[in-house]
């Protein structure tokens, strides 16, 4: 299960936090949010440093999804020491998120020494 953030909580649970986080934007109405959920929390025990992985309800949390610029969900979006370190948008098929999501925590990696 995800932890749930809201724009109040974001500073401290994101922004702050000491290790790479992963946000999850998604709205109760989009049936492919939740389908990706699964590949999120398998990434989440396969990645070799903690990584965080949380929930942001875009239709409750205006202010998050417009000083982010969604246009789609779900969008996840990468954060390390507090910087958006990168995006994906939509879903491309679970394979290719996987890759995608391969790819951000190889990224990461550096910027965890």
């Amino acid at each position: 299960m995800m932890l749930s953030i809201t724009d109040e909580t974001f500073p401290d649970q994101v922004l702050a936090a000491t290790d790479p986080v992963l946000v999850h934007f998604w709205a109760p109405w989009c049936k492919l949010c939740r389908s990706i959920e699964p590949t999120l929390h398998q990434f989440q025990s396969q990645y070799p440093r903690p990584i965080r992985l949380v929930s942001v309800n875009a239709d409750n949390n205006i202010k998050l999804a417009n000083n982010y610029r969604l246009k789609t969900l779900p969008t996840i979006l990468c954060f390390a020491d507090g910087r958006l370190m990168g995006r994906v948008e939509g879903f491309p098929g679970r394979d290719e998120l996987r890759r995608t999501l391969e790819i951000l925590g190889e990224q990461l990696l550096p910027t965890l020494v």
